[in-house]
């Protein structure tokens, strides 16, 4: 089984910045990719950020030079650093896990993973 466990959200002014971290267990960390998404109030779960077990990485447009996600393979621990946060960043933030290693397929879908987190919540104040 594998457990994912998400924190570091917080309340954060325009501007500001925060760590999101993600906690893995239950199986090889550093053999599978691993993917940040989010949900704001009353839309669906999008895709934001995603790492092969190589470290390539592909980020969604809106976040793009603002975000960093990467990875500690001996922590088994994955990172969102998120900078020049904005009011439109607010959402809860899910890390994700495919179910297959070795795999990068569909990483910016959320039908590519088979695991998520509980989510950390992240609100950005004008």
């Amino acid at each position: 089984q594998v457990l994912l466990v998400e924190s570091g959200g917080g309340l954060v002014q325009a501007g500001g910045s925060l760590r999101l971290s993600c906690a893995a267990s239950g199986r090889t960390f550093s053999s599978y990719s691993m993917g940040w998404f989010r949900q704001a109030p009353g839309k669906e779960r999008e895709f934001v950020a995603a790492i092969s077990w190589t470290g390539g990485t592909t980020y969604a447009d809106s976040v793009k030079g603002r975000f960093t996600i990467s990875r500690d393979n001996a922590k088994k621990t994955g990172y969102l650093q998120m900078i020049s946060l904005k009011p439109e960043d607010t959402a809860v933030y899910y890390c994700a896990a495919p179910q297959g290693s070795y795999s990068y397929r569909g990483v910016r879908e959320r039908e590519g993973y088979a695991y998520w987190g509980q989510g950390t919540q992240v609100t950005v104040s004008s």
